[in-house]
């Protein structure tokens, strides 16, 4: 895929955690604001020093695994708050290691409200998916839709895979539009 095609990856960083349709139509459940990776990164920084990976992976984890942070993300935080002197890199076994200053730490404790703030809305947007068995359906739909671009993708150009992957997918859908749970009587 090239520049401006439209794949997985577009749908995923659009339509990512806290994407929901609703009848009005898309609706967007942010858990991240503008600014709040900042803020997470120095928390998890102030824990233990990690390179950026480890940083993707802990915040992957402080989740429950519904944002999964980019590089394109996570390393120009990281260059930011070394920037503004909050962390500094040190090189370890060929990987740049971000540990947290003393200005970053005054930083996370004057912001302190902020922080918790952050730290509340990644909590309550992991439990509010992760929980009874939820985790593991929405890694289904997540499956789901990965699996239907990427077959998407190989169709484009042929009219009649198209239209053979939107049938599939419409009784897909209107098999799931006609469930309905029913508990069972004891």
């Amino acid at each position: 895929m090239g520049p401006g095609d439209f794949g997985w990856s577009a749908w995923a960083s659009m339509c990512g955690p806290g994407f929901r349709f609703s009848h009005g139509g898309p609706r967007r459940r942010r858990v991240f604001r503008r600014g709040d990776l900042k803020y997470m990164v120095l928390g998890l920084l102030e824990e233990q020093p990690m390179h950026g990976y480890e940083v993707m992976q802990r915040l992957e984890e402080e989740s429950g695994g519904y944002y999964s942070a980019s590089p394109g993300s996570v390393y120009p935080v990281l260059q930011m708050l070394e920037d503004q002197g909050y962390v500094r890199a040190r090189e370890h076994d060929g990987r740049k290691v971000y540990h947290i200053t003393d200005e970053g730490r005054a930083f996370l404790s004057e912001h302190r409200d902020r922080v918790d703030d952050v730290t509340d809305r990644v909590e309550d947007f992991a439990s509010m998916f992760g929980g009874r068995g939820m985790g593991d359906l929405t890694r289904t739909f997540v499956r789901l839709a990965q699996v239907s671009f990427e077959r998407a993708m190989e169709a484009a150009g042929d009219p009649e895979a198209v239209v053979s992957l939107r049938q599939v997918l419409e009784r897909a859908a209107k098999d799931v539009e006609g469930w309905h749970w029913r508990p069972r009587s004891s």
